[in-house]
């Protein structure tokens, strides 16, 4: 089991505080309608959803910035929104949050990627999707890259956020795989099954059990499976380290030298998992930007994803509840 000190505990918040972290791949809102259903319509066979409460909060990416921002980082999110309705209400969740926005692209030749979630009566009843999936053309591909050259010498690491939306082609994937390292800088990974094999020589590859499966076309059942699979992808990549998430089993940590780490679910009782990956990336890289091993990191982070996923709905990590948690379980 991975031990901390009381000390080190202690200490995160301090060690947190100013890492900055870019966040590049694609931005996205969550939206929110809450209501009740008393009727059926008599247009149609479906509910009458009468909403009591709206609202929208960050996804994709645009979260992995917040879960940076929450845990006392400087997040630098680069990456496009539409110039439309749902682009200013982005834009409103930025200023509102203090996040910076120089690298954010606003676009008229795609909208804003948004999810809509109506859920009443306790009940989730539909998920409205606006999205372009198309990669970026040649003009903002350019325009993302070289927003990320002009603050890449002032970041601590950098974060591939990839939800196949449009903006991680495997140009851009290499371009700025390349520029981070050149200048030692940390890279760490979150997939889609899209580009899965572009990510070569990062730092940290933080598949999850779904990806891992369409991406290899296998089934992963058992511990064999979990760990036949960590190694194929360690040798189709060449990533320092492999961090797999498997849900209610955990996550499994391989290095290049054969190492296997298996760290067991934290959440006491799981409410929501939506959002649960972006703050397992969040919370590793700036562990390992703030000088943890790539293990303890990987536990912290298990155990930042642990808690979000006992909170209804995409929120993310609280600094002060995280540090309070981790305090009782080394008591």
């Amino acid at each position: 089991m991975i031990k901390f000190t009381k000390s080190e505990i202690k200490n995160i918040k301090d060690i947190f505080a100013g890492k900055k972290i870019a966040i590049i791949g694609d931005m996205m809102l969550d939206g929110y309608y809450w209501g009740d259903v008393k009727k059926i319509s008599p247009e149609a066979p479906v509910p009458v959803v009468e909403i009591e409460d709206e609202f929208f909060r960050f996804g994709g990416a645009a979260n992995v910035a917040l879960n940076i921002n929450a845990l006392g980082g400087i997040p630098y999110p680069i990456g496009v929104i539409g110039d439309d309705q749902e682009g200013k209400i982005f834009t409103g969740l930025i200023n509102n949050n203090n996040i910076i926005d120089d690298g954010i692209v606003i676009t008229d030749k795609r909208p804003t990627t948004v999810k809509i979630r109506v859920i009443a009566n306790s009940q989730h009843l539909v998920r409205i999707d606006k999205e372009l999936k198309d990669y970026l053309n040649p003009e903002i591909e350019s325009l993302i890259l070289n927003r990320f050259n002009e603050i890449i010498d002032e970041t601590d690491a950098v974060i591939l956020q990839d939800y196949n939306k449009g903006v991680l082609s495997r140009k851009v994937i290499e371009s700025i795989i390349g520029t981070a390292k050149n200048k030692n800088k940390i890279v760490n990974v979150d997939p889609k099954f899209l580009n899965f094999f572009a990510y070569n020589n990062v730092d940290v590859f933080k598949p999850n059990k779904k990806e891992t499966e369409d991406a290899l076309n296998i089934r992963i059942v058992d511990d064999t499976d979990i760990e036949k699979a960590g190694e194929l992808i360690i040798q189709k990549l060449g990533a320092q380290n492999i961090l797999l998430t498997l849900g209610s089993k955990g996550t499994a940590l391989f290095d290049r030298n054969g190492g296997i780490l298996r760290i067991p679910t934290r959440a006491r009782k799981v409410a929501d998992v939506s959002g649960a990956g972006d703050t397992v990336i969040a919370t590793l890289t700036m562990a390992m930007s703030a000088g943890f091993s790539v293990e303890k990191s990987a536990y912290l982070a298990n155990f930042a994803g642990g808690l979000v996923c006992e909170e209804m709905g995409i929120v993310p990590i609280e600094l002060d509840h995280f540090i309070n948690e981790l305090t009782e379980e080394y008591k």
